[in-house]
């Protein structure tokens, strides 16, 4: 009788399968639904309810895998790009990809907030800060941005304003087709020197 490998994570591929399955049906549900609870995304991932919580015993665990893949996808998406160049412009470039990929997330970023704390929802997000932190420091370096405040605190800044548009949008207060440009304008406007041509 043939034994499934397992493979080094430990998962039978039937249970990585289903445990993807899942997590995708999580990003998913929650963008039509975000109030949708564990018995909702169990049945949209077609899965039972005991598969589910035994991958995910917590709806905190589940969102924090969710959040995790959504993220490392994104990472993806970013690592394709070249911040070369004039750090306005490149700047411009990272911040419309990440927002593209903040917007496709927004329901799954809003249901995380109410079960991680907001330290761990930022320890998530360290390598995709990791490439703001050094395009904002050689920004500063070439006297571009404004050099009179910490890079932390422009990312700082970047992270609550775009985090801040999804909010707005949210709440109805702000066009998502405006958002780009109103994320571009604010951090541009807060960064950059006055002596930048």
């Amino acid at each position: 009788m043939a034994v499934e490998e397992r493979p080094k994570g430990g998962l039978r591929a039937d249970a990585r399968r289903n445990r993807a399955a899942i997590v995708a049906a999580t990003i998913e549900t929650l963008r039509r639904t975000p109030e949708a609870s564990m018995i909702d995304i169990a049945a949209a991932a077609r899965v039972g309810r005991m598969t589910l919580y035994g991958h995910f015993p917590t709806r905190a665990e589940l969102l924090e895998a969710a959040l995790t893949h959504a993220l490392e996808r994104g990472e993806q998406t970013l690592g394709a790009l070249e911040p070369e160049g004039d750090p306005r412009a490149a700047l411009v470039q990272l911040v419309e990809s990440s927002w593209q990929l903040v917007d496709d997330s927004r329901a799954l970023l809003v249901a995380a907030q109410k079960e991680l704390a907001p330290a761990r929802i930022r320890e998530l997000h360290v390598r995709s800060e990791a490439r703001v932190r050094e395009l904002l420091g050689r920004g500063q370096r070439e006297g571009v941005f404004r050099a009179d405040l910490p890079v932390s605190w422009l990312l700082t800044v970047t992270h609550l304003v775009m985090h801040g548009a999804a909010d707005e949008i949210a709440a109805g207060r702000l066009d998502p087709g405006d958002a780009s440009r109103v994320i571009r304008e604010t951090l541009l406007g807060a960064f950059t020197t006055g002596n930048a041509a």
